[in-house]
């Protein structure tokens, strides 16, 4: 079984810059689990923001944040984080990390094994 810790969340201004990270354990390998970063605002439907896989050789970020959020890892502590630049109002969430079983090539994150618990972003204007 794999545990995740999303952490780092926070209030910033429009126009800033967070990064949250998600550390994983338990059974997690790099080599077998590729990390999403997910978020979902109230009222509004989840949407898969980032996907990370470095046994797929996937660095994915949705075209809603293109240019403005990236992804990196670090092997060593077994952490994914997602670097978050020129945010706007309209990021504010709750944002989720996720574990998907890396069953065939080419994972998407859209079929979440593990889910962690949200870490809060809002983003004042």
């Amino acid at each position: 079984e794999v545990q995740l810790q999303a952490s780092g969340g926070g209030l910033v201004q429009a126009g800033g810059s967070l990064s949250v990270s998600c550390a994983a354990s338990g059974s997690f390998d790099f080599d077998d689990y590729a990390i999403g970063w997910f978020r979902q605002a109230p009222g509004k439907a989840r949407e898969r923001v980032a996907c990370f896989s470095s046994g797929d050789g996937v660095a994915d970020v949705a075209d809603s944040v293109k240019g403005r959020f990236t992804i990196s890892s670090d092997f060593a502590k077994n952490t994914v984080y997602l670097h978050m630049n020129s945010l706007k109002p309209e990021d504010t969430a709750v944002y989720y990390c996720a574990a998907e079983g890396i069953k065939v090539p080419g994972v998407t994150c859209g079929e979440i094994d593990y889910w962690g618990k949200g870490t809060q972003v809002t983003v004042s204007s």
